[in-house]
Formats: C-alpha cells, structure tokens, sequence
C-alpha cells in the first residue's frame, strides 16, 4: 500500500530537510537515467543544494553540448515570438552578445582543459571524455602527417 499526498511545503527540520534532498535527488537522477534509456531521450539535470554544490546528469556525457541545443532551441523560439521593434531588436542584440560571451567563456574553458590546466574541477568521467577528444584528435594529427609525408616523398 503506497503513501499517502505529502503536503508540499519546506520541511522545518534541519535534518530531514537534509535526508529528504538526498533520497528525492538520487530518485529524480534514476528517472532521468530511465526515461533516457527507455525512450532514447536527450537528458540534462542539475541541481543545486542549499549549500551549492552541483549534480548533474546528462545523456551525452557532455552536459554543454545538451544546453547549446537548449540555448539554439530557446532563442530560436524566443525569436519567433518577439516582434520587430526597436526594444526588441535592442534585446535580441542583448541576448545574442550574452550567447557569444558565455560561448567564449565554455571555448577558453576547454582550451586550458586541452592544455592539461584547470582539470581539478572535472569528475571522472569529464577526464575520460576529454582524454577520449585528445586521442582522436591526436589520430587525426598523425594521419595528416603520414598523408602528407607520402604524398610529399618525405621522411620524418
């Protein structure tokens, strides 16, 4: 026999407060998961704690590739609703200098993490994602290299 309806509201108790967050986010982290796997579905999940600290979830195991299609999907529909006046143009240039800033910011960021800097920050499996890019571009490196020394009749 299931429980009954928890009347949403803040729970007082410190405590609770506490235990609860642990088990509703490990909960909403599992159905995220399941509805990814039963339905082939693009997933992204943060979350925050009271004190800050981040989970997340998401399908790809590239959480920025998933919000820069969020971002394209949401501006583009912001686009369609907005109408062609000059408040509106203003913010349209607003909103599109604050997507090339955050972009700029995300392409510096994975910059120091190729070039081996800022890596305390990434979990487990951001490292086994960025090691993973850095092989196949590396692949990619030598076979040019190779390519060019043939066509060429060079030696190393």
């Amino acid at each position: 026999m299931g429980r009954g309806r928890v009347q949403l509201r803040r729970i007082e108790n410190k405590i609770n407060r506490q235990v609860t967050f642990s088990k509703r986010r490990s909960g909403l982290l599992k159905k995220a998961h399941e509805i990814s796997v039963l339905c082939d579905a693009e997933v992204a999940l943060i979350v925050f704690s009271t004190k800050g600290k981040l989970f997340e979830y998401s399908t790809d195991s590239c959480m920025e590739r998933i919000l820069e299609r969020y971002e394209r999907y949401s501006y583009a529909e912001r686009q369609l609703l907005a109408n062609d006046t000059v408040v509106n143009l203003q913010g349209s240039w607003t909103l599109e200098y604050a997507k090339l800033k955050a972009r700029i910011e995300v392409l510096q960021k994975n910059l120091r993490h190729y070039n081996g800097q800022d890596l305390d920050s990434l979990s487990l499996r951001e490292l086994q994602n960025l090691e993973q890019q850095l092989d196949s571009a590396l692949k990619h490196i030598r076979s040019r290299k190779v390519s060019m020394v043939q066509s060429n009749g060079d030696d190393y």
